[in-house]
């Protein structure tokens, strides 16, 4: 009962942080808050199938968890980098 309890608070927690991660993304006015949002985003997915990975007892989630934060280093990194070169086309431009 307690280990529920406590699996359904991460899971609330994780869905209100993957709301505001959601709304950064959306909404955020720049790009570097864009990144911040997908980064939250990713890191929610990871929790949920770290979760589920501790809850079910098969490591395939594990296999996902991973991937996912693969994936979600090399999204930012190239976001990031795509960010910082239109910023400098940008200065280039008004010199």
């Amino acid at each position: 009962r307690q280990a529920m309890t406590l699996l359904m608070l991460f899971v609330l927690m994780a869905g209100t942080s993957a709301l505001m991660g959601f709304y950064r993304l959306l909404a955020g006015p720049t790009h570097t808050d864009r990144v911040v949002g997908l980064d939250i985003l990713f890191c929610v997915a990871i929790v949920l199938s770290l979760l589920a990975a501790w809850t079910s007892g098969r490591t395939v989630y594990l296999d996902v968890a991973i991937g996912l934060a693969l994936s979600g280093f090399v999204a930012t990194l190239a976001w990031a980098r795509l960010i910082q070169r239109q910023a400098a086309d940008e200065r280039e431009t008004a010199s």
